[in-house]
């Protein structure tokens, strides 16, 4: 999981709610210490048992670029609802979710970590979220292999969720709740993580939807590799960002990805799996890089951007 360094809100940064026609969606939201805005906005999706307090070290440093930066947690993650049925966590469902909170953010740069570039990508290619530019960071073209993917397996398997089959919530609440008490939390003690970091990463794994879990977990095995696919967007800029450590997709497999996808990439030297968190003025760095010269590029061709400059709503 994504453990963030800090949970205090940095200045400029506020907790919102984004309520779109699919529902209410927990948010971050960043803003330039001006009040306006003279850049498009961004819209930052977590991956899987992550939240959007995972990019809390880079909010301010991207608002600081003069934009409005959202992150949001999807849904069933911590402080998002989960949906009425097992329907609402398909690819499908999951990436109309990131449509609607794009067009209600008027977000033009869309960026995904982790599980979340593979939502995120679902939304681009299935052409509900309209944006200028898209960002995969620490995100791979398919299902997740390797060590990784055997853990991810193991916690399945330990919640009882065989063959298709998923336990109702309640077990799968009781069952998630051992995991943590009995290997999550004692890791991240053993890691050194803080107190207060680590109740804060309890109430985030308990609070979230324990079905989420599951479906996520199971489109993360199973995610085909659609690099083609999104590489036939050529108007698209698209970035592909990574640890030199990474330790979930191979910074390899996530460098071969950019090379099919023709796209910009930076590896961050000295981070893994987590950018944002590992190495933030870098990362921030780079993203505001990238967002600018996209808007240039498009401004240069004559094409407007989807979120609107000017003050800050």
């Amino acid at each position: 999981m994504s453990t963030p360094a800090s949970i205090d809100l940095p200045g400029g940064v506020r907790r919102i709610t984004i309520r779109t026609g699919r529902g209410r969606f927990a948010a971050l939201e960043a803003l330039p210490a001006s009040g306006v805005c003279e850049r498009e906005a961004a819209l930052l999706v977590p991956g899987y048992t992550g939240s959007k307090e995972d990019f809390l070290a880079i909010l301010d440093l991207l608002a600081g670029g003069g934009r409005r930066v959202v992150a949001i947690d999807m849904r069933g993650q911590f402080e998002t609802p989960g949906p009425g049925g097992p329907d609402g966590y398909s690819a499908a469902a999951l990436a109309a979710d990131i449509a609607a909170v794009v067009r209600a953010a008027g977000a033009t740069h869309l960026l995904g970590h982790s599980y979340g570039g593979l939502v995120t990508r679902q939304a681009v290619l299935a052409g509900q979220a309209a944006v200028g530019s898209f960002t995969l960071m620490s995100s791979g073209p398919a299902a997740l292999t390797g060590p990784r993917a055997a853990e991810l397996r193991g916690m399945l398997a330990e919640l009882g969720v065989r063959d298709g089959t998923v336990p109702d919530r309640a077990q799968l609440r009781a069952g998630i709740a051992r995991l943590w008490q009995s290997r999550l939390a004692p890791q991240a003690v053993a890691a050194g993580v803080p107190g207060r970091i680590v109740t804060f990463l309890e109430r985030r794994m308990l609070g979230s939807d324990p079905a989420g879990l599951v479906f996520m977990a199971r489109h993360l095995l199973t995610a085909a590799d659609l690099t083609a696919d999104l590489a036939r967007l050529d108007r698209l800029p698209v970035l592909v960002l990574y640890g030199q450590d990474d330790d979930a997709w191979p910074p390899r497999a996530q460098e071969d990805m950019a090379i099919r996808l023709g796209a910009d990439r930076v590896c961050i030297p000295g981070a893994a799996h987590s950018p944002a968190v590992e190495a933030p003025a870098t990362t921030a760095s780079a993203l505001t890089r990238f967002w600018d010269a996209a808007e240039a590029a498009r401004a240069a061709a004559g094409r407007p951007g989807h979120g609107a400059a000017g003050a800050a709503p």
